[in-house]
Parts: structure tokens; C-alpha cells; sequence
């Protein structure tokens, strides 16, 4: 039986070069961060991605994670007014959400928390592989799920590329709450 699309691109961002895993993620926040004044070009995602994942300098590097805070600062304000962490957005069905009653204010809704989710998880990403440890625990909690998908996938080869760790080790999550809280 051939693998579901799903699957087959989790396990292309399992073991594609982490320059073109992050390069993939920076495109996808090409229009957030142009709201914060940086411009970026499918060259720019590129060299910013090979940057990061060669960690190297960059002269857009600092803006970039400036502006990855902000718009993640906003996405957990977006589950803050729920009532949620991230943590607990992932395991909230939208009929646990209160203000909606009609289809419309349903999909309203599920469209903002699931951005909001999808902003956290990958601007996490990139900023942890920025160097910016205080942007793990959304991470981590992806990897303790236990579910196998992109975000997972993400989190994992994230992580193991700031912490220098194995997540084929025993123990890794555990170490990695070590290397976290160092």
C-alpha cells in the first residue's frame, strides 16, 4: 500500500537538508513578515534558511527574529483569549470553544486557532534554530503528543539541530528538557 500523501511529506521533512526544511518554513511567513516591514524573497528565504541552518551571520538574521517574536507574541495572545496555551490548544476541539453558534462563526473561529497553532509551531521552529531556547516548550509539547505529522516532524529535526541532541537516543525528550532549562 503506498503511503498516504500526508506521510510521504512528513517523511520528506524528516530527511530533507534542514535548509531547505527552514527555506519551506520562511516561505510560508513571507506575507506575516511583510506586515512587519521585512520583505522576502524566494532568494531571501533561501539565504536566510542556509544561513540559520549553517549558522552563519546574515545581515537580516536579527530583524527576522525581532519579527518572528512579535507574530508569535500574537498568536499566543489569539489562544490566550481562550483561554489556552499552546500546549492546551492542541488537545481543544472547537466545541470546547465558546463564541459561536452559527457555521460561519465556526469556521471563523477554527481558521484563527489553527493559525494560530500553525504561527507558534513554526515561528518556535525557526527561532529555536535562531539559537532562541525560549521557544521550545511549544516544541517539545508537539514531540510529546506523540503524534506523527508535519508539525511533529518539524519540532523534532528543530530540535535536534539547536540542542545537538539524537531524538533516536533513549531519554531524549528528557534531555532535552535539561538542555531547555540550562
Amino acid at each position: 500500500m503506498l503511503p498516504d500523501r500526508d506521510t510521504r511529506r512528513t517523511a520528506a521533512y524528516q530527511q530533507a537538508p534542514l535548509g531547505e526544511l527552514l527555506a519551506v518554513l520562511l516561505r510560508q511567513w513571507r506575507r506575516p513578515l511583510l506586515g512587519r516591514g521585512l520583505p522576502l524573497s524566494e532568494g531571501d528565504a533561501a539565504s536566510l534558511a542556509q544561513a540559520i541552518a549553517s549558522r552563519q551571520p546574515h545581515p537580516q538574521l536579527d530583524r527576522l527574529a525581532e519579527a518572528l517574536r512579535a507574530l508569535v507574541a500574537e498568536s499566543e495572545a489569539v489562544l490566550a483569549g481562550w483561554g489556552l496555551s499552546f500546549a492546551s490548544a492542541l488537545d481543544t476541539t472547537m466545541n470546547d470553544l465558546p463564541g459561536w453558534q452559527s457555521t460561519a462563526e465556526f469556521l471563523e473561529l477554527a481558521e484563527r486557532k489553527a493559525n494560530a497553532e500553525l504561527r507558534i509551531s513554526t515561528g518556535a521552529a525557526l527561532l529555536v534554530a535562531l539559537g532562541e531556547r525560549a521557544f521550545a516548550p511549544p516544541l517539545i509539547a508537539l514531540v510529546r503528543r506523540g503524534v506523527e505529522d508535519l508539525d511533529a516532524a518539524i519540532a523534532r529535526r528543530t530540535l535536534a539541530f539547536a540542542s545537538g541532541l539524537d531524538p533516536a537516543q533513549p531519554a531524549w525528550l528528557e534531555a532535552l528538557e535539561r538542555w531547555y532549562t540550562e
